[in-house]
């Protein structure tokens, strides 16, 4: 079935409200907030209108630079992880009964109903030294006393991954769902094992739906915000929890505001990008 193009201007009526929201909600509060980025900060207020490339400019200090790399890195970790945990997950889980693969999503579905407020706690609990995790390594041997696991940046993982790994696993699954059984088949015909299978076959075949997953998850490991600073030291908070510190607790909106457009202009370019990955393997 092939798509007739408008002919009118009543053809356009439905994207006259989502163009509407589009503009309210984004490019009215993105064009503000990159106006403010090159306003000049006013030790007596909050900034004064100008035109200075200071706000930018700092961003190559040693201390912001070394910010945002562990903020990059951060999220390079976690994103890996998450694929690398549910991607065998998904393809285990497509090859279970409905039912099983029911529960398991209704499951996945809850754990997304948590904030990251809970979440974050909730590690912390399970982290801490007195009704921690640890207690149980205690009592089977492992340890001779209980230790606190955080802050450290192993916790802040940790909180991070179990928050993105159900997103990540419900992006994953419509593709291994849809994934040709005979591949598999024909794979095992030629003598593959499970596992050189699933890693000859499988994988290469989902090639592009890994990265654009991958691409995701990196997106929304780098706006978090409350775990690096519940479960993590300073040295471990990311540049989400630095633009929080600049516009409230410094007064530096400007600053801020430059930070957080580098921020969404990073994110928006690797949107971009798994929208390009997306249409090549529709294409394919």
């Amino acid at each position: 079935m092939r798509r007739e193009p408008p002919r009118s201007l009543a053809d356009y009526t439905p994207l006259v409200f989502p163009a509407l929201m589009l503009t309210v909600f984004f490019v009215i509060p993105f064009s503000t907030m990159i106006m403010v980025s090159f306003f000049r900060r006013d030790p007596a207020g909050f900034f004064k209108p100008d035109f200075v490339v200071d706000n930018y400019a700092r961003f190559l200090s040693l201390f912001f630079g070394n910010v945002l790399g562990f903020s990059l890195m951060l999220a390079i970790i976690v994103a890996l992880c998450c694929v690398a945990i549910a991607f065998p997950f998904t393809y285990l889980l497509t090859k279970q009964s409905r039912k099983v693969q029911t529960v398991w999503l209704v499951c996945l579905l809850s754990v997304l109903s948590l904030s990251e407020v809970i979440i974050g706690f909730a590690w912390s609990t399970l982290f801490s030294r007195t009704a921690g995790i640890t207690n149980l390594f205690v009592w089977l041997g492992l340890m001779t006393e209980p230790q606190a696991l955080l802050p450290g940046f192993g916790a802040v993982l940790t909180g991070m991954v179990y928050q993105a790994l159900p997103y990540t696993i419900l992006v994953l699954y419509p593709a291994l769902v849809r994934l040709d059984p005979t591949l598999l088949e024909a794979a095992r015909t030629l003598g593959a094992s499970p596992i050189r299978a699933f890693l000859n076959v499988v994988v290469p075949a989902l090639r592009n739906t890994i990265v654009a997953t991958l691409i995701m998850v990196f997106v929304f490991a780098l706006g978090s915000y409350l775990l690096p600073q519940i479960l993590g030291r300073p040295q471990h908070w990311t540049l989400s929890v630095l633009i929080t510190d600049q516009a409230i607790y410094q007064s530096n909106i400007p600053f801020a505001a430059a930070m957080a457009v580098f921020l969404v202009l990073m994110s928006l370019a690797l949107v971009g990008l798994t929208l390009l990955v997306g249409r090549r393997e529709n294409a394919g």
